[in-house]
C-alpha cells in the first residue's frame, strides 16, 4: 500500500505527454499557416481573374 513514489517514471510520463502536446501544437500551427496561405492564394487569384475597374 505505502510504496515510495516513482519519480523517474513520473518524469518520463510527464516528458512524453509534454512532447506529445508540443507535436500537436506544432502540427496545428503548420495547418493554420497552410490554411491562411491557401485562402490568400484563392482570394488573390479571384482578383487577378476579375480585376476591379
Amino acid at each position: 500500500m505505502n510504496q515510495p513514489p516513482n519519480n523517474l517514471g513520473d518524469k518520463d510520463a510527464a516528458k512524453k505527454a509534454r512532447e506529445g502536446r508540443n507535436i500537436a501544437l506544432g502540427l496545428g500551427l503548420v495547418a493554420f499557416v497552410i490554411l491562411v496561405f491557401v485562402v490568400t492564394l484563392v482570394r488573390l487569384g479571384a482578383n487577378v481573374a476579375h480585376p476591379h475597374p
